[in-house]
């Protein structure tokens, strides 16, 4: 970086003082605008808000400057690009049902002071604004427009938006640490009449894509709650596995938020991902078609199949046999590789389950029915016990045992439904004072566990 004249100390100490009485007190960033979309990704339709923030102003940000003054980005590092750069994906053969990437009009853009750039920053700032309520436009105005900060958008191509707010889809915001191979992603939006179309899932894509021009190796960010599902399924983890002197010191951590982490492959076109998943699935289906015979179609069972094999089983074991015996006969069965045995065991393992499942529910019940039950009956409510989750890390009540025993076959044996019952009567023992009537009801808990359950 070059050094500052007298002036240009004083003009940036100013700006320091203005940084600081702007900057918000918690520096978090939500992110609006992102969901996810049913069609690219199999999940249903939801609106979903992402929530980001960003990195330690004091530690890392310059001020702004003005158009006219010249600088190099990250410190020093020559930059001779041009500042907006309109780009497109190769053509290639898509299926129908693919992303169209060859469609998508979209820019990369940083403050070089051109007319054409100013504009699309102008309109970044203003959807980020829209889409982050509570965040101060000040603050958005001095990332977006911090020549360290660049930007990618995707952009609507009709003539009559041009250079409008409206022309801008959606948008990501972040800054690169070329030394260090990684990248912090500041905002990330989708405009609202453009949600739940894919657009936030094509925005990320094109960004890993560029992200590789520039020898980008990870992406890294904090997440709230809103923003942790959106990210998971643009493949970010909450494993941090690059190692922490690249980034410790670059950017600030946050209480509350999540700190999130995708590597970007530099072998891997992302935008053709719809395409390669179906080519790998065309290739397993292509094996399985090999052995498989589900291509044969078989001659419709006759009228009376049912009661044929039930003639003569009297007892309940022979109506099994008998059952497993007209199932065997099926045709395909037997080509499918099914024997009489595990037609058999099958039917034996289901007469278990469905007996287990009769039994334990009938315990619960006997364990309602007493009057020392009430504080188990159901979930503690961490608004009236803020600290519970603290304490206990693995809460249970006679309603999720109750939930599981009905919904799935979550309990194999009495004795994993015992060792919840346990758990239950040493999580309220452990969170409260002994002495106390909800120590007193585990203790009665328990011991009507050994004296009557056992």
């Amino acid at each position: 970086m070059s050094e500052l004249t007298d002036g240009e100390m004083q003009v940036e100490e100013k700006q320091t003082l203005l940084d600081q009485e702007e900057e918000p007190t918690s520096r978090k960033r939500k992110l609006g605008g992102i969901q996810s979309d049913s069609n690219e990704e199999g999940e249903d339709n939801k609106p979903v808000d992402e929530s980001l923030t960003k990195n330690n102003e004091e530690n890392t940000e310059e001020p702004l400057l003005k158009p006219e003054e010249s600088t190099n980005r990250n410190d020093g590092e020559s930059n001779n690009e041009e500042t907006v750069e309109q780009s497109s994906i190769p053509s290639s053969p898509r299926k129908q049902g693919s992303y169209d990437y060859d469609k998508l009009k979209w820019v990369v853009v940083r403050n070089d002071g051109k007319p054409d750039s100013m504009i699309k920053l102008i309109g970044l700032k203003s959807l980020f604004a829209k889409q982050l309520p509570k965040m101060p436009r000040s603050y958005i105005a001095r990332l977006v427009l911090d020549r360290r900060h660049t930007s990618i958008a995707i952009l609507q191509d009709k003539p009559e938006l041009k250079n409008t707010d409206d022309e801008i889809v959606g948008g990501i915001c972040y800054r690169a640490f070329p030394e260090m191979r990684f990248a912090e992603i500041a905002f990330c939006a989708v405009n609202a009449n453009h949600q739940v179309k894919g657009y936030g899932s094509k925005l990320m894509n094109l960004f890993k894509n560029h992200a590789v021009q520039e020898g980008i190796e990870y992406f890294i960010t904090y997440a709230d709650n809103y923003a942790i599902g959106y990210f998971k399924k643009q493949g970010f983890s909450k494993t941090i596995s690059m190692p922490k002197g690249r980034y410790s010191g670059l950017i600030k951590e946050y209480d509350g938020g999540t700190p999130m982490e995708c590597y970007v492959h530099p072998s891997i076109d992302y935008t053709r991902i719809p395409e390669l998943v179906q080519a790998q699935k065309d290739f397993i289906m292509s094996r399985i078609s090999l052995t498989a015979q589900s291509h044969i179609v078989y001659d419709p069972l006759p009228h009376n199949f049912a009661s044929a094999f039930f003639d003569g089983a009297s007892s309940s074991s022979s109506r099994g046999n008998h059952n497993a015996a007209r199932a065997l006969q099926v045709p395909g069965m037997i080509a499918a590789g099914w024997t009489l045995n595990d037609l058999r065991q099958r039917a034996e393992t289901q007469r278990e389950i469905k007996s287990l499942k009769s039994d334990l529910l009938q315990m619960v019940h006997r364990i309602k029915e007493q009057q020392f039950a009430w504080p188990f009956l159901e979930p503690v409510d961490t608004k009236d016990v803020p600290d519970y989750l603290d304490v206990i890390t693995k809460p249970i009540d006679l309603a999720t045992i109750e939930k599981r025993i009905r919904s799935d076959n979550h309990y194999r044996t009495k004795e994993m439904f015992f060792a919840d019952i346990q758990l239950m009567a040493d999580n309220c023992k452990t969170y409260n004072d002994d002495g106390s009537m909800y120590v007193q009801c585990a203790k009665k808990l328990e011991k009507f566990l050994n004296d009557k359950l056992k």
